[in-house]
């Protein structure tokens, strides 16, 4: 399995992944990834590869992705040349109109790539006060929800309750079980 993870520095990208690996490691399955940094301590793109599976490189070719998580909307439509014919995508979207550009709507089908939208902005705003620092658990949430990936609900869980830093855990699980409930029928 083959991901991509982009955002912008500050949205949790990095523990994301980390949270994909730990899930991986305990299935004993070989995992490596890279991240690329832009401007990623002043809020510029951030994109992490990560890899599951008997992969020789940690870089994911455009074209090869199986999901694409994006935590925010215009990283997300930057980075959909990566996913692999029928890929997937999870995106946190505020301006859903900005989808309905033709020529992304064209690609999008001349690939069948499906993609799962969550509007993560107005639910961490709702439900959390506008305390945006969820939103990576918040699409871990959504991933699990869809069922777009090979990992469970319980699994992401048990990772995030492991990971997540103790002053913070239970509200971590909290979005987790947001996330994954706006999908989830």
């Amino acid at each position: 399995m083959q991901y991509i993870v982009v955002g912008l520095g500050g949205q949790g990208i990095l523990f994301s992944s980390r949270v994909l690996g730990h899930i991986a490691v305990a299935k004993g399955e070989h995992v490596m990834g890279s991240e690329v940094h832009g401007m990623a301590q002043r809020g510029g793109s951030v994109v992490s590869h990560f890899k599951v599976g008997p992969y020789a490189s940690p870089l994911v070719r455009a074209g090869n992705a199986d999901i694409l998580l994006a935590f925010d909307q215009n990283e997300g439509v930057r980075n959909l040349h990566f996913l692999k014919p029928g890929g997937k995508a999870v995106i946190n979207v505020h301006k859903p109109e900005s989808l309905e550009n033709a020529h992304l709507q064209a690609f999008i089908k001349s690939r069948n790539i499906h993609i799962a939208l969550i509007p993560g902005y107005d639910m961490l705003r709702q439900h959390m006060g506008g305390n945006f620092l969820f939103l990576n658990v918040l699409i871990l949430g959504a991933l699990a929800g869809t069922g777009m990936a090979d990992v469970s609900m319980e699994e992401i869980r048990q990772a995030v309750a492991e990971l997540a830093p103790a002053k913070a855990r239970d509200a971590n699980l909290a979005v987790l079980e947001l996330g994954y409930k706006h999908f989830a029928s």
